[in-house]
């Protein structure tokens, strides 16, 4: 995550005053970590206006895989089985049907009728051939098809319909990324879940996810020019929000609180907690300059 490839921030405060966090070595721990303060709040504690980020080497070799499954339950149950293995791939991601469909008709692929689901694999590092083989046996007895590539092309290729994933959508309306988070062994009852509020609510929801971390995105796809803000896609964020929550989850794994999640943020983090955020937001900004009305 961001946090871990930022070595330093440089800090503009609210009252104009530059403050230097964090450091550029790999270890450090003297006095509070300002660095993670920082990273994640939205702009309301200061104005970062430099950042020195830790680089990592180009893996030498990675090896690429795509699986095909009967449905989302089967591909969640088949990530689950990845980390259930003690395996680490670099990418496992996972689409719906219904993001497949959106790429096929986009793209003039065929995902789709391959499968009810994708789930995409990348191995790196000198081991990255024996893990991407220890991998294909854990989702194998779970996997309609599995595809791996030979070259750099194909692994390309591989990855192109989850790049294409998003701008597929917007080509049917307008789209709203969601952002949950549940426990990785709890991924098949997300989307389970996640079906059941579509059907409820009568919207249409698109998911993809970032399986190793149990991170969902169901995107609504709403017709042009209707707000996420109001009606049944706002009732539908706040059914995702408790389904997380009754998965042992969060309301946002990585794209913050905002404007939008604000209503459901106290019953996330508890009333003690918020309170004590408020004041140390206070303590950064006791004039309320920077960027009112959100995040906390």
């Amino acid at each position: 995550v961001t946090r871990e490839s930022v070595l330093s921030l440089l800090v503009v405060l609210p009252d104009g005053q530059l403050l230097r966090t964090g450091r550029r070595t790999i270890k450090g721990v003297a006095g509070y970590d300002m660095n993670a303060l920082l990273i994640g709040s939205e702009g309301t504690l200061g104005i970062v206006v430099e950042a020195v980020l830790r680089l990592r080497p180009k893996p030498r070799f990675t090896s690429t895989m795509v699986a095909y499954f009967a449905d989302e339950n089967t591909a969640a149950q088949a990530a689950s089985a990845v980390i259930a293995a003690r395996l680490q791939p670099s990418v496992l991601e996972l689409m719906d049907g219904k993001s497949l469909g959106a790429i096929d008709a986009a793209l003039g692929t065929s995902h789709r009728q391959r499968g009810g689901a994708l789930l995409l694999a990348q191995t790196d590092g000198f081991g990255a051939h024996l893990e991407m083989q220890a991998l294909t046996q854990a989702i194998a007895p779970l996997a309609n098809h599995v595809e791996l590539a030979e070259n750099e092309e194909e692994a390309h290729a591989l990855i192109e319909a989850r790049r294409q994933a998003i701008p597929s959508m917007e080509l049917l309306g307008t789209v709203s990324i969601c952002d949950i988070g549940v426990p990785r062994n709890r991924l098949a009852e997300a989307f389970a879940g996640l079906k059941r509020i579509e059907a409820e609510r009568g919207v249409e929801i698109f998911t993809i996810a970032h399986a190793a971390d149990g991170n969902l995105h169901p995107i609504i796809v709403l017709p042009e020019g209707q707000s996420i803000t109001t009606g049944t896609a706002k009732l539908a964020l706040a059914d995702m929000f408790y389904l997380a929550q009754e998965l042992g989850g969060t309301l946002t794994g990585e794209h913050g609180i905002g404007l939008l999640k604000q209503d459901w943020l106290a019953e996330e983090i508890g009333e003690t907690s918020l309170q004590l955020q408020r004041r140390l937001r206070a303590v950064f900004d006791p004039q309320g300059i920077l960027n009112p009305g959100k995040a906390i």
